[in-house]
């Protein structure tokens, strides 16, 4: 039996975004029809790159659960990225960050123009959930069926104005603009951690969670899996401020200092980069002690958690 080893990682990384693409090409549209220009949009944004962090991530949560119908998961790993790549579409365009390029290529409202950029997103968004609502009917086991259920409630609450569009409304309506003093230093940590957890965590929260949902993990393991993708899911952004400021844009594959650019407010604007890194590092003990505590075993997820808080790109 194949037994796996920590200096494979990167082979068998390797293999599993491979095994996620092909998943991915067949659930995409085919670019025909009169309103093709939609399709090959849409298709041009999922298929930018990318780490497929979030549905790597159910995937393995729903393996290290004891998860048997990759069917069946592969609706929702497919439903979390489509949102996902909506997501980054509509942070690019110009009315939000105003970026043009994402993983080294042109930006979806750059190569499209900007009506097709908000509608990619937009068709993305709905495409998701007609993707993962075909869950439902590919079984006739009414546990199953109710774990489907279970699992959209969380896909449309983390992804929706309690989860993910309620962090960028926290970012673009309340932290921007606002001047840093040491009086309310404090404040701005807070509520910077709180936009964190709903932008960036809310997916990685949903992503582990219906991985867990769908195996049939109990109520108590998928509260602790919350906990533990909302602590990957901060050290994970307070990693991309540090990148913002020590990397390239060769190896970011987007323009660094796109938030000192933006006048936006992270964590190195608050505490500075040595802060910034002693915080990466304080978040990312804490999720993986709660993956000892899980008990789980699956020393894959336990190295690709790993691997998403310490990266450099």
């Amino acid at each position: 039996m194949y037994t796996y080893k920590t200096e494979n990682f990167n082979n068998i990384l390797k293999e599993k975004i491979d095994y996620i693409e092909e998943v991915i090409s067949d659930y995409l549209p085919r670019e025909e029809g009169e309103q093709k220009v939609i399709f090959e949009a849409m298709n041009y944004s999922v298929l930018g790159g990318g780490k497929r962090i979030r549905p790597m991530l159910m995937m393995e949560t729903f393996l290290s659960f004891g998860g048997k119908d990759m069917d069946i998961v592969h609706s929702f790993m497919m439903a979390i990225e489509f949102i996902h790549s909506y997501s980054l579409v509509h942070d690019d365009l110009p009315a939000m960050d105003n970026d043009e390029y994402r993983r080294g290529k042109e930006t979806t409202h750059v190569k499209f123009g900007e009506t097709i950029g908000i509608l990619a997103g937009d068709g993305l968004l709905n495409y998701a959930f007609e993707t993962a609502t075909g869950a439902y009917f590919k079984t006739a086991d009414s546990q199953y069926k109710d774990r489907i259920i279970e699992s959209l409630q969380v896909l449309g609450k983390k992804s929706g104005i309690y989860g993910m569009i309620g962090g960028q409304v926290i970012d673009t309506c309340i932290l921007e603009g606002q001047t840093i003093t040491d009086q309310n230093k404090k404040k701005l940590v807070e509520e910077l951690n709180h936009m964190y957890t709903l932008k960036t965590g809310a997916l990685i929260q949903a992503s582990m969670m219906i991985g867990a949902i769908l195996a049939g993990a109990s109520k108590e393991e998928v509260a602790l899996v919350e906990e533990m993708a909302t602590n990957i899911g901060l050290a994970f952004q307070i990693q991309d401020d540090v990148l913002d400021v020590t990397s390239t844009t060769e190896q970011l594959g987007k323009p660094v200092l796109s938030d000192q650019r933006n006048e936006k407010i992270t964590y190195v604007s608050l505490l500075g980069l040595d802060k910034a890194k002693e915080e990466v590092a304080y978040y990312s003990k804490k999720s993986l002690d709660i993956y000892k505590q899980l008990g789980i075993s699956n020393p894959f997820l336990y190295d690709l958690i790993n691997m998403l808080i310490n990266r450099d790109k």
